[in-house]
């Protein structure tokens, strides 16, 4: 993309009277299909000064906004990253917005995975225009890309034909306005019919049929309420690097898409879940905003990107700022805890790309950055103090790859924690955790793409260099067999010495049974006060792991007999002779290895169901059954597989599952138990 860092000559920040002034659009698309060069062009076409991307093989992976006038509306105009690893901010885009431009190739299949980021819009209802580009290369085709967009996004049509001349596209005809050929008849006919399906006049179809010219003027109409409703989704050839198309676009996003007073807005609760009333897209409502994305400037700090559902976002105005995420994903979701803050708000900006723009308001249905919002993160809502209010978050991916990483230095450690809290704080795609069981810091995340941008954050951001090591998965020790051991602990070094036996018996537990401790002294064997003692040093002991360093569980320890001295047996003595008992009775015949087991359900297109089902095989993973996927589409054909598969072999699963699902895999697992780990895997495991 054309950067403009620090520009001086961009207008001043946009100023809609009213949310009927506003255009809240966001581009989507895979990867490489030209939205960001979209993006430039649709931005050089109304910005002075502004230049077009040189290319359109730019690869973004964040969320990119800019606001500027057209001259007919203000346009908040989002660009979101392709790759899937950023899905985040795809889904945020799609919140903050209130319709979508889906860019996809003219040269490409518009395969299962395109369908997949289709899904994504309509799951949030979202009116669409489709943008087809590339059209200047060899293989490209938009007849054939329409009739592929019509089978799979269902009611769609072209609303302007490209004309191609020696290979480039020169310019676009209008099937309803412009001068069409014979060669436009059938795409002409079949956008009539389209929008005459869609129109409340029952009169037009009999007119139709019986030759009557029908009223252009009409027929926009209905077809600009048709794609304000999301009913009907017209398609546009576009060749971003020559501006041909961009005014029709532009033309579409002005007349035909939504104004935020027309899109519905989220559902909105009280912080503790009761109704909320007065929630409506007019400036003089009761403020409610949420922050859709949090960044950081390194001139200006946090930087909070903003959506103003009700009532107008003041500088220097204090809110309430609440964050309720864990309501309603069911979860504690790390860096994201519960609050309920008021905070005054700092300076308001209009974004423009990585240029900010003062303003001193943002009315209902605008988007606005706020700077130096420091109690208010990612998801959180902001309303007015006098009636505190909470948007329900949109859906959040759950991060399924993970990676442990190390700081290369003690400078980088020092700076570590904080710069990952601010990280978290940012991404909610992301989730940190330390391993006490490991001694690693693992950051949860949606891919390998996604785990380079955070390692390069961290670099250039916050200047922390890590380095990434093998994930371990935290296993636990059990016993296999009954056995009985004594253990001793005597020692005289002058003065009070050590004295303490205690005779143990040790069997295995039923999975899940965790530990238990028996006392069966008899006659006073080991004095009252020091059978606390032996239970203590034992559960001790099996947190600390006997062969291999993992906790020992289901087990049932029994202290059946022992001695001690009047003088020298202590506390600490009878601990330390039961930890002894159960050292001496570890070995390779007694015990064994337990590895987590996690529950996973898979969703996969069905052309790709018998390669995940031996792939899963190969990760000895046991298929327990298979169904077919709701909401899907209406024409069905995936699956989801429901499977039991050791973790140790699930830590590239969301890298490997992608490849061998051609990108139309996804997976969400839960611990369920832990199983023996097989012979051949001990034997690594204790060389290591």
């Amino acid at each position: 993309m054309a950067k403009t860092p620090g520009r001086n000559d961009l207008p001043a920040a946009p100023n809609p009277a009213s949310p009927q002034d506003i255009r809240n659009v966001v581009l989507v698309g895979p990867g490489g299909s030209g939205k960001t060069a979209l993006f430039d062009a649709l931005l050089a076409a109304r910005v002075a000064g502004q230049r077009a991307a040189p290319t359109e093989h730019v690869r973004t992976t964040g969320l990119t906004v800019a606001s500027f006038d057209t001259g007919a509306v203000t346009l908040n105009l989002l660009d979101t990253p392709g790759y899937p690893d950023f899905v985040g901010d795809l889904r945020a885009g799609l919140r903050a917005a209130d319709a979508a431009v889906f860019v996809v190739s003219g040269a490409d299949d518009i395969d299962r995975p395109v369908s997949l980021l289709w899904r994504e819009c309509s799951a949030v209802g979202m009116p669409r225009a489709v943008v087809v580009t590339h059209l200047d290369q060899p293989r490209a085709d938009f007849a054939t890309t329409v009739e592929t967009c019509r089978r799979t996004f269902g009611d769609a049509r072209a609303t302007h034909w490209p004309v191609v001349e020696d290979g480039e596209v020169s310019g676009i005809v209008g099937l309803l306005t412009g001068d069409t050929t014979p060669e436009h008849d059938d795409a002409r006919s079949a956008l009539i019919e389209s929008v005459i399906e869609e129109s409340e006049d029952a009169t037009l179809l009999d007119r139709y049929l019986e030759g009557e010219t029908l009223d252009t003027e009409a027929l926009l109409t209905d077809l600009r309420t048709a794609i304000a409703q999301g009913t009907f989704f017209p398609i546009l050839p576009v060749a971003p690097l020559t501006g041909v198309g961009v005014e029709e676009l532009l033309g579409v996003i002005e007349r035909a898409f939504p104004d935020p007073t027309v899109h519905p807005l989220p559902a909105v609760t009280t912080p503790v879940g009761g109704s909320v009333s007065g929630v409506a897209c007019d400036p003089s409502q009761p403020l409610v905003a949420e922050v859709v994305r949090t960044t950081t400037d390194p001139y200006v700090g946090r930087l909070s990107l903003v959506r103003v559902f009700s009532g107008t976002l003041r500088v220097d105005e204090t809110v309430h700022v609440s964050g309720h995420l864990s309501d309603f994903v069911g979860h504690e979701v790390a860096g994201h805890p519960a609050h309920d803050d008021d905070e005054r708000v700092g300076p308001l900006a209009s974004p423009f790309v990585d240029t900010h723009r003062p303003r001193g308001t943002a009315i209902a249905g605008d988007i606005a950055l706020v700077s130096k919002l420091t109690r208010a993160e990612t998801s959180d809502t902001l309303s007015s103090q006098d009636r505190p209010a909470v948007v329900a978050p949109w859906v959040l991916p759950e991060p399924q790859l993970p990676v442990a990483i190390r700081a290369a230095t003690k400078s980088d450690d020092d700076k570590l924690g904080g710069a990952l809290q601010r990280l978290v704080a940012e991404d909610v795609t992301m989730r940190m955790e330390h391993s006490s069981e490991t001694d690693q810091v693992v950051l949860w995340t949606m891919g390998q793409a996604h785990v380079d941008d955070l390692i390069g954050q961290l670099a250039d951001r916050y200047g922390v260099t890590v380095t990434a090591e093998p994930y371990r998965t935290a296993l636990r020790e059990t016993f296999v067999r009954r056995c009985q051991v004594q253990g001793r602990h005597v020692k005289q070094s002058g003065g009070h010495g050590q004295y303490a036996v205690c005779s143990l018996e040790i069997e295995p537990l039923p999975r899940g049974s965790g530990f238990e401790f028996v006392d069966k002294v008899v006659g006073g064997a080991v004095p009252r006060q020091f059978i606390p003692s032996v239970e203590k040093g034992a559960r001790m002991q099996l947190e600390k792991g006997l062969l291999t360093g993992h906790p020992v569980v289901d087990v049932r320890v029994t202290l059946t007999d022992g001695k001690a001295h009047s003088v020298d047996s202590s506390d600490v003595a009878f601990q330390t002779a039961a930890a002894l008992a159960l050292k001496e009775a570890a070995n390779e015949s007694t015990m064994a290895l337990l590895e987590p087991i996690d529950r996973v359900h898979i969703t996969v297109a069905d052309d790709y169901l018998g390669a995940v089902m031996s792939d899963l095989r190969g990760r000895r993973g046991q298929v327990v059954g298979t169904e077919p996927a709701d909401g899907m589409g209406p024409d069905g054909g995936w699956t989801v597989v429901h499977a039991e598969v050791p973790q140790a072999e699930l830590s590239r699963y969301p890298i490997d599952l992608r490849s061998v699902s051609h990108g139309t895999g996804s997976f969400v697992r839960e611990p369920l138990r832990h199983d023996l780990l097989p012979a051949d895997k001990v034997k690594e495991l204790l060389k290591t």
